[in-house]
């Protein structure tokens, strides 16, 4: 008969942590000594803790006052820790990291605002822990039927678990709560060790005859060990002690499997293995033997490999967080990965892109980082494979893609794989960056400029290449130059004259007065810098580097066709806009303008246009004349509706004592024709010269 024992069998970490703590006090310390309930959940520990005057108490007014008291490994709520004080005790907390993990973030989210689910048993010591931490407030399920009777919600909600709940109850109560709250946030707080011993027992009971599993009857991870093995193993057994032990027809079973609960100290467990062995003699044990005894202690600690702080192992993924990641390194302590160490890449998402069973190189940091775990690195080990590249990328001139991971003093620190690439405030960019944050957290390509590979220095240059980038780009866009050629460009700057638009590496300017048909005071009334435009070139000097581009289009140009849009004879409205000696200046429409000489106004004699027409007024006049080709249009108010001049106004200038004689009359009428029959013909825009001119 084979016997098979779990190298992961028996205390883990916490645990194991818990009975020294109370081992220590026992040794160094004459105060009474309290567990906080039984210190862990096995008879034959807390009898023998017992024995040596250790007394087990489940109300804080039991313990007397300057005694030690003992927090277990699962934990409790803040108002133990405070009952603790108030009593006078001296806390001796042996709460279990992965437990105290778990009470922080409850605490943290439900203060965010977030509705706390702990998958688990709602009786069991841990739960009721961490449920405290979050105000007694939480919803606690230990099944996809407990989920099940809760209402669909949009409510903030945050999922843990209880350390030593099984992967698969994980999942099965996930799956369900997804189809009930719309906002969820999950966190896979099951102890990696639970996980490792779980996988471990599970892969023993499918090879074997018989599955021995050894723990408290009180331990929830036992229960849950026996109940996986079951699976896959009729003859599965859960015992306290050797004394337990069913008989075993050897004949009949060939494989006897052995594991155990958390809190199973390492001599039941021998006493187990000792008693299957006399049934054995000829058998065999997959642990260590010393002349013919096994020494259990030993066999446990030489199933662990030897890690030191420095050294580069490898080791499978058993589990993440949101922030950390989980490796078995099969040392007696799990190694944690924090997210920054696993990589430097600002989008990578942890949920999607790292795999349970994975495979993955480390760098040891630390042996115990002060609760008990291994810490590790991930991106140091990726940066001493990635120097290579490096040096390859230096010696070629090639460019690298780096994330740019800090901003420091004078410059970025750009991360490539691993290797730290510094990137001087200069050499960010082909301009002047203000303020290098908006660099943070993204995407640089950089040309390596220095490597000391002594010092493990490397600087980069993110301008020389875009500077090479746009002298290509320049010279490109200037072999295709020529007048009449439309660019699509970017709005690099606005000054009072105009814009400048890059055309693909060339800046051209587009005039104020090729930015619209209108006058405008500003190019910020038609752009904005960022704006992409099309833009025709109007003129260019490839050897002064200079390019003027027309923006305006013909189509836009209100005089663009104006023959078919207005015809002589047609009746418009129309607003006086300004007067002039020889008539006034209407509009049609924006933009356009039309004369109406002093003579079409009234079918009387008018002495000034004032006497008629007021600035703003709105008139129907009708049109005598269109010429687009010179952009000007006549028109005629007194062929409508023909305005007379008030003779109120002609009679104040009797009483005034002025003469109104016809020779005078007659003087300005052979006076004024020629001149305002010479401004019937000339553009609007040099009546607009001569006005301003006068």
């Amino acid at each position: 008969m084979e016997i098979i024992v779990a190298k992961s069998a028996g205390f883990c970490f916490g645990v194991s942590n818990a009975v020294k703590t109370v081992n220590n006090l026992l040794e160094n310390q004459k105060e009474p000594i309290y567990t906080y309930g039984p210190i862990i959940h096995n008879a034959q520990v807390v009898d023998l803790f017992t024995s040596k005057g250790v007394k087990k108490i489940d109300d804080i007014d039991e313990a007397e006052p300057n005694g030690h008291i003992v927090i277990r490994a699962h934990g409790v709520t803040p108002d133990i820790y405070k009952k603790i004080s108030d009593k006078g005790l001296i806390l001796e907390d042996a709460t279990c990291p992965y437990v105290k993990k778990i009470h922080n973030l409850v605490k943290e989210k439900s203060e965010e605002g977030y509705k706390i689910i702990i998958v688990g048993d709602r009786n069991h010591p841990e739960v009721i822990g961490i449920n405290g931490w979050c105000n007694n407030q939480a919803y606690i399920v230990d099944s996809v039927d407990d989920v099940e009777k809760f209402p669909t919600s949009d409510e903030k909600v945050c999922v843990v678990a209880q350390t030593t709940i099984t992967n698969e109850k994980w999942l099965e109560v996930n799956t369900a709560l997804k189809k009930k709250f719309k906002n969820i946030l999950k966190f896979d707080t099951i102890c990696s060790a639970t996980s490792r011993r779980q996988n471990e027992a599970e892969e023993i009971a499918k090879n074997v005859d018989m599955m021995i599993i050894i723990g408290g009857k009180n331990s929830s991870n036992t229960q849950k060990l026996y109940d996986i093995c079951k699976k896959h193993c009729n003859l599965t057994y859960k015992i306290e002690t050797s004394g337990d032990l069913p008989p075993v027809d050897i004949k009949k079973i060939k494989k006897v499997g052995i594991s155990a609960g958390a809190s199973t100290p390492d001599w039941v467990i021998e006493e187990v293995i000792k008693k299957m062995s006399e049934l054995n003699k000829q058998g065999m044990v997959d642990i260590l033997e010393n002349d013919g005894e096994i020494d259990f202690a030993n066999a446990f600690e030489n199933s662990f490999v030897r890690i030191h702080a420095g050294d580069t192992v490898k080791g499978k993924i058993i589990g993440f967080n949101s922030n950390e990641v989980f490796v078995d390194l099969g040392y007696k302590a799990d190694g944690i990965i924090p997210l920054e160490e696993y990589t430097d890449d600002p989008n990578f998402n942890i949920e999607k892109e790292v795999k349970i069973g994975e495979e993955v190189e480390v760098l040891v940091e630390m042996v115990n980082d002060g609760e008990g775990n291994v810490r590790l690195s991930k991106r140091k080990v990726d940066a001493i494979k990635s120097w290579d590249d490096i040096v390859k990328a230096y010696e070629n001139k090639t460019p690298v893609n780096a994330y740019v991971v800090e901003v420091v003093k004078g410059g970025v620190i750009a991360s490539y794989k691993g290797v730290r690439i510094f990137v001087p405030a200069s050499q960010v960019s082909d301009r002047y960056v203000k303020d290098l944050n908006e660099f943070l957290k993204r995407s640089i390509t950089v040309r390596i400029l220095e490597l000391n590979e002594k010092r493990r220095k490397v600087v980069g240059s993110a301008r020389v290449i875009i500077e090479e980038e746009k002298e290509a780009l320049a010279n490109r866009t200037w072999n295709s130059m020529e007048v009449g050629k439309v660019f699509k460009g970017t709005v690099k700057s606005l000054t009072d004259f105009g814009a400048f638009v890059d055309i693909g590496g060339v800046d051209g300017l587009i005039h104020i007065s090729e930015l619209s048909w209108t006058r405008v005071k500003h190019p910020s009334e038609v752009l904005k810098v960022g704006d992409e435009v099309e833009v025709t070139v109007l003129e260019f000097d490839k050897e002064k580097k200079k390019v003027s581009l027309g923006y305006r289009k013909m189509e836009d140009n209100p005089w663009y066709k104006i023959e078919e849009k207005y015809k002589v004879g047609d009746v418009v409205k129309v607003t006086v806009l300004r007067f002039a000696p020889f008539g006034a200046f209407v509009e049609l429409e924006k933009g356009v303008d039309g004369l109406v000489h002093i003579s079409q106004i009234s079918s009387k004699r008018l002495a000034k246009v004032e006497d008629a027409l007021e600035i703003g007024m709105k008139v129907d006049a009708k049109i005598i004349e269109v010429d687009g080709e010179n952009k000007k249009i006549s028109l005629s108010i007194k062929e409508v509706m023909p305005i007379d001049p008030p003779s109120s106004k002609s009679e104040s200038k009797a009483k005034d004592g002025s003469e109104a004689k016809e020779t005078s009359a007659n003087t300005e009428e052979e006076a004024e024709p020629t001149e305002h029959r010479e401004d019937m013909n000339v553009t609007v825009e040099d009546l607009v010269s001569k006005t301003t001119q006068s």
